[in-house]
């Protein structure tokens, strides 16, 4: 079953539906038992971890139904799997500029390397890669 579905998602596919499932948990996690608000500042300014903890559910389940999109058709669940970790470095970089939240400047360079620039960097992977056969010497070569 796990290999039909992985030949149905394809390689991007199976990546969009692990980045969206890890989200949609994330999410969840905030609802079970909220973290502390350290470095969030900027983002309970505007509602409660609880309602922000919807933006990492909705987006990881956009993400999961992305992926098993045409490639070309799957650029929005990685549009979308980029949004909740941007705003996260967003306002650790607030909080660590502000002076409220003295490692954000690390959180923030951790959301922008393992998860956004990974997020990046898979959506300019082609499907399949596959490099050319090499050629042999032969009919219509000028090998001696």
């Amino acid at each position: 079953m796990y290999r039909k579905l992985g030949k149905r998602a394809g390689r991007r596919g199976v990546f969009l539906l692990i980045i969206g499932v890890g989200e949609a948990c994330w999410g969840v996690s905030f609802l079970v038992d909220p973290p502390d608000e350290h470095g969030l500042q900027l983002l309970t300014s505007v509602c409660s971890l609880r309602h922000w903890a919807w933006l990492w559910i909705i987006v990881g389940l956009g993400t999961v139904s992305s992926s098993i999109l045409r490639i070309g058709r799957d650029w929005a669940g990685y549009v979308a799997a980029l949004v909740p970790p941007t705003v996260w470095a967003v306002a650790y970089l607030a909080a660590a500029v502000s002076g409220e939240y003295s490692r954000g400047a690390f959180v923030t360079l951790w959301y922008l390397t393992s998860h956004v620039g990974v997020i990046m960097w898979a959506a300019t992977v082609p499907e399949y890669s596959v490099p050319p056969v090499p050629r042999r010497p032969g009919k219509g070569s000028n090998a001696p």
